[in-house]
């Protein structure tokens, strides 16, 4: 069965995983150029100051998304290409890069669909607090009025953040991302609540300044829960842990979406973190509750839960179940459950904003690279997607992570996530063959995918 005719089809990336030119064209250093440079925090030392060099390379890299045959691409702006000192003076040379990008973009068919913010804070702005000033909110909303004057001329698909759970939690508590603090839970949770206010304030931007008609969104991540059992008290169980805030952590979908669509934390996180939690005006949250055009969520892979005794409870996965290079487990029944879940709970439009797998990939010895489990990966996730919007979940489109092997955070250079191998030393692009099977998947309308 094919998908929607007006489904969308894309992939996306993050601007410091593929951009490279850290040091030209005025870019300011962000806070991932500072981790990168404390050796050992990324594996190899590597960094991302050459990545994909997408940003001299952008125009075959979109002759590339062009032949792939993508409807819209979900790209992320590097705040300190724009901002070198995070406020104050633009850097023209930096907002003409994304100028070209767009343009291109358009000019081949394909829709842009833009991220603010993709964890790349600018450094200046870590020395002065970073995301634990108060002001952070205020500096996010004037970064966004900047973008937002440039580009909402041709860009009516915004997001405003990506995945605040995994720069405050790997990147502010564990210290296992930039900028690697480890952080008490009453100071991570102010970071956390001035990322949200950071987001209401840049809806309120895109709203009142939008040249074109926008649609707003953000793309969070936190757990994908499928019951271990289509019995009801499985199903039920899958869905209670999805929403709960049951432990000290910021992995938690209701966190960061809760003060979004209704206005209030979750009352089980609030006894959790009990005196850590920051006294929040009510103001706050009314700039936090800004109505959203959509709710992107990026899943990868899910944890088994059955109801036990009493409570919900992790069922194990048996030994020997599949699992990527990253070491997820293949749960392809996780688009399913967590789109049909978070739908049924904040009953907005869905897009799937992130959703691959990292493989073994390597040239082979005919030119070519043959990634034969990403093919079976993403179909079976795509099948999921296809089985929730027949049973009613208002899923609208899939950006598959990612369109090329990047920069995968701190594991460096040894992930590959892409549809495209890229061989870094020299730049090559290589098509894998799992562009070819999206290339058709897409022309398509999902038809390819069979049963």
């Amino acid at each position: 069965m094919p998908f929607p005719k007006d489904f969308t089809w894309g992939a996306a990336t993050a601007s410091y995983q593929i951009e490279g030119a850290a040091s030209i064209g005025g870019r300011g250093p962000s806070v991932w150029d500072m981790f990168c440079r404390i050796p050992g925090r990324v594996y190899h030392n590597d960094t991302g100051e050459i990545a994909c060099d997408h940003y001299h390379r952008f125009k075959e890299d979109v002759a590339l998304m062009k032949k792939l045959g993508m409807k819209a691409y979900r790209l992320s702006i590097s705040w300190s290409r724009v901002l070198p000192d995070g406020t104050g003076k633009v850097n023209e040379e930096g907002l003409a890069f994304y100028d070209a990008l767009i343009d291109e973009l358009l000019a081949a068919g394909i829709t842009p669909w833009v991220t603010l913010f993709h964890w790349d804070m600018p450094y200046a702005l870590f020395l002065r607090g970073g995301w634990l000033n108060p002001s952070s909110p205020l500096w996010f909303a004037d970064y966004t009025k900047i973008i937002v004057d440039r580009l909402s001329d041709r860009v009516q698909n915004w997001f405003t953040i990506n995945e605040p759970q995994v720069f405050l939690q790997m990147g502010h508590v564990d210290g296992t991302h930039a900028p690697g603090l480890q952080l008490d839970w009453p100071e991570a949770l102010r970071a956390a609540h001035n990322v949200l206010l950071a987001h209401g304030r840049a809806v309120l931007v895109i709203r009142e300044r939008a040249k074109t008609p926008a649609l707003v969104g953000y793309a969070p991540v936190g757990g994908s829960f499928i019951p271990a059992s289509e019995s009801p008290a499985d199903i039920e169980a899958a869905k209670l842990v999805t929403y709960a805030c049951f432990e000290k952590t910021l992995w938690s979908n209701t966190w960061f979406s809760d003060p979004i669509f209704f206005g209030t934390y979750p009352e089980d996180g609030l006894k959790v973190f009990g005196s850590a939690m920051p006294t929040v005006p009510s103001v706050d949250m009314d700039i936090i509750r800004q109505p959203l055009d959509f709710y992107g969520f990026n899943t990868y892979f899910a944890t088994r839960i059955r109801m036990g005794e009493t409570l919900p409870e992790e069922a194990p996965f048996p030994p020997g179940s599949p699992h990527t290079m990253f070491h997820w487990q293949v749960t392809p029944e996780a688009l399913y459950w967590t789109a049909k879940f978070l739908n049924e709970r904040y009953k907005v439009p869905m897009y799937i904003t992130e959703n691959g797998t990292a493989c073994m990939d390597w040239v082979h010895e005919d030119g070519k690279v043959h990634d034969p489990q990403r093919i079976d990966y993403t179909s079976r996730y795509l099948k999921q997607v296809r089985r929730a919007i027949e049973g009613g979940v208002d899923v609208r489109g899939y950006f598959h992570w990612t369109l090329m092997d990047n920069f995968e955070w701190a594991e460096g250079y040894r992930q590959r996530f892409g549809l495209i191998f890229v061989d870094f030393p020299t730049g090559k692009r290589t098509p894998k063959d799992s562009f070819d099977w999206y290339q058709q998947v897409i022309a398509s309308s999902g038809e390819a995918l069979g049963k």
